[in-house]
């Protein structure tokens, strides 16, 4: 049985910009689009990317966090579980290319129901996005 899909739309500033990180830096194919809006594959699931300047620079201006395992998490972000080879390679790779992290690629909840290896980045419309895997899926829920 396959799960179901989940459908994101987010603001951008720019659309060339937005092609070249979610269709180039990210590797997600692009979909159907418009002069003001693209879809993207993210990992089977369709994130939409509208041209919503005004919308994306308050994004990237005030970003409100939570305290999670010692780390100041970004509480509006968005992202996807991959596996846990898949997630290495993808951090090698933003690392590559010089990404910024706001949180550095780590393991947090070592040891506890839940571990996982996680990063988190901002896209360049300020669009905080969060990629983690672990190392037994059923973790994914654990309490």
């Amino acid at each position: 049985m396959s799960r179901p899909r989940f459908h994101l739309a987010f603001p951008v500033r720019d659309l060339a910009e937005a092609r070249a990180f979610y269709g180039g830096l990210l590797g997600c194919p692009e979909g159907r689009s418009a002069p003001d809006w693209v879809d993207f594959d993210f990992h089977g699931h369709q994130i939409v990317a509208h041209l919503a300047p005004p919308q994306a620079a308050a994004a990237t201006n005030a970003v409100a966090t939570s305290f999670v395992d010692g780390e100041q998490v970004p509480v509006r972000h968005f992202g996807v579980i991959l596996e846990l080879d898949a997630w290495r390679a993808l951090a090698e790779r933003l690392k590559a290319a010089g990404t910024r992290f706001i949180i550095e690629p780590q393991v947090r909840f070592q040891g506890q129901p839940g571990e996982q290896a996680t990063l988190f980045f901002l896209d360049p419309s300020g669009n905080a996005l969060e990629f983690k895997a672990f190392a037994d899926d059923a973790m994914v829920f654990a309490k």
